[in-house]
């Protein structure tokens, strides 16, 4: 009973079996009473016919010979019917019955004022005088006669004989036929509600069956996507197309959560690798200075200190982007955003960078409207985007080469852009350029930078509702640009 279906199909079978009880209850009562309302009704003037035919009223008297004599008749003609004369109380003076078959001296009056005066609708019951607690259908007349009544006739119209009969054939036709009636209904109500629960069970169970199939197969299984008629959908199909898109979002992310597992351990490499490479340099020039510092050279022990300087510095630089990318990616540092005039930043960073672009003869110059709208976003991480992005096009620009800054309006987004005239980066290589420590071969052994900048500064517009994006073009240069929001768009 562990299934739905078992559980739908003993619930149906319990309800039947209890419907079945209620009908044939029903359905007896409801077939004994309107068995006796017929009786009443067909034989409501059978005790006045009975005076009647019998001339049991003679010269305005009641002929007790008659009546004893009628007593005797219908004993043997009818012996359904008991006949009793009664007083104007209800006293019981004579019968049809058998001697010491009848209980009681007395009637109630009640119903037989009830049944002459038709103030109550059929069936009107009376006392049964077999019985204390027993109440049947009866016809009654006054005699001799309504005008001058001393008594009445009263006839039960199921008498011992009729509760015999009808008990005898209740134990054999009628309970027959009725109990096979109901279960010839039941077998067929619970065969029919069966077919039916199959039905709407049939597809949970195949939904059941999937949402197994996925666990067992450690939430890594694609599920495929079952198109519905949203006009015609019903829960299941409802639950069914949740149950999908709740699985491809697991699938997805645990996906995601294995490149992110793959992107962590290679982090892991490339910064143990990036963080060896300038210790072991310190250390073997820190090395060389203890063990033959007195006999280099002052120029050459200056050489050396200033190596070590510079790597010290360079891994200096690496854990501080090592501490930055980390608080990016965990959310620990947000932009503080506002709208600000992004010429005016952009000019200071420029300037800020003349004197390295003229140390390394490169051309940097500024294409700006001084009326350009303001940006959304935060100024100093912001600066910090075009820094790193300043610093990458010096460092691999040759000598004599140019470097544009320049700003733009762009589908309601404030666009900068910073191209250079460098070496360029191969189309295979630009997907991974955002990655951290990646470098480009294209770019490789012009500077000792650990391959972070791009990653954070690829983390910090993003943070601002921002993007950022690479052309490149082998021998031509690269063009990085990156979009903020426009204030007024934010607003």
């Amino acid at each position: 009973m562990s299934t739905l279906y078992a559980k739908l199909s003993l619930g149906l079978t319990v309800l039947l079996v209890a419907i079945g009880i209620l009908y044939g209850s029903i359905s007896a009562l409801s077939t004994q009473g309107y068995i006796q309302q017929v009786n009443e009704q067909l034989h409501r003037n059978l005790a006045r016919d009975l005076v009647a035919d019998q001339n049991l009223v003679a010269a305005g008297r009641l002929d007790e010979a008659a009546l004893s004599e009628t007593f005797h008749q219908y004993m043997v003609i009818n012996p359904s019917i008991e006949i009793y004369l009664l007083d104007l109380q209800g006293n019981i003076l004579s019968y049809s019955a058998d001697p010491g078959t009848v209980k009681r001296r007395r009637v109630s009056t009640g119903p037989i004022k009830a049944f002459l005066n038709m103030s109550e609708p059929y069936p009107v019951l009376g006392d049964d005088p077999r019985s204390h607690g027993t109440r049947k259908p009866f016809s009654v007349t006054p005699v001799p006669n309504a005008e001058a009544p001393e008594g009445y006739l009263y006839v039960v119209l199921r008498g011992q004989q009729f509760d015999r009969v009808e008990q005898l054939i209740r134990s054999s036709y009628f309970l027959r036929t009725s109990s096979w009636a109901m279960v010839a209904s039941l077998a067929i109500g619970l065969l029919a509600g069966l077919m039916i629960f199959r039905l709407l069970t049939r597809r949970l169970g195949r939904l059941s069956a999937r949402m197994k199939s996925f666990e067992d197969s450690d939430f890594s299984l694609p599920v495929p996507r079952h198109a519905i008629d949203q006009r015609s959908a019903d829960e299941i199909d409802q639950l069914g197309a949740t149950f999908d898109e709740m699985a491809r979002r697991i699938h997805r992310q645990i996906e995601e959560l294995k490149e992110q597992d793959r992107l962590r351990r290679k982090l892991v490499a490339q910064v143990s690798h990036d963080l060896r490479t300038p210790l072991a340099s310190m250390q073997g020039y820190l090395e060389t200075l203890q063990i033959k510092g007195a006999q280099l050279p002052e120029a050459e022990r200056v050489m050396f200190i200033k190596t070590a300087l510079r790597q010290a510095v360079h891994l200096n630089r690496l854990v501080d982007e090592l501490f930055e990318l980390a608080s990016l990616e965990a959310r620990e540092q947000l932009p503080q955003t506002e709208p600000f005039a992004a010429a005016e930043l952009v000019h200071d960073v420029v300037q800020k960078h003349q004197l390295a672009a003229k140390q390394g003869a490169v051309e940097l110059e500024l294409s700006a409207d001084p009326e350009l709208p303001f940006a959304q976003g935060d100024v100093g991480l912001t600066e910090r985007v075009l820094d790193n992005l300043l610093e990458n096009a010096i460092a691999h620009t040759p000598a004599g080469g140019h470097i544009r800054v320049a700003l733009t309006v762009v589908e309601n987004c404030l666009e900068v852009a910073v191209s250079d005239s460098g070496n360029g980066i191969r189309a295979e290589e630009i997907p991974h350029l955002f990655e951290p420590f990646f470098r480009a071969d294209s770019r490789a052994g012009q500077t000792r930078h650990a391959g972070l900048g791009l990653a954070i500064a690829k983390r910090i517009v993003e943070l601002q509702q921002g993007n950022i994006e690479v052309t490149s073009e082998v021998g031509k240069g690269t063009i990085f640009r990156f979009r903020l929001p426009l204030a007024d768009t934010m607003l």
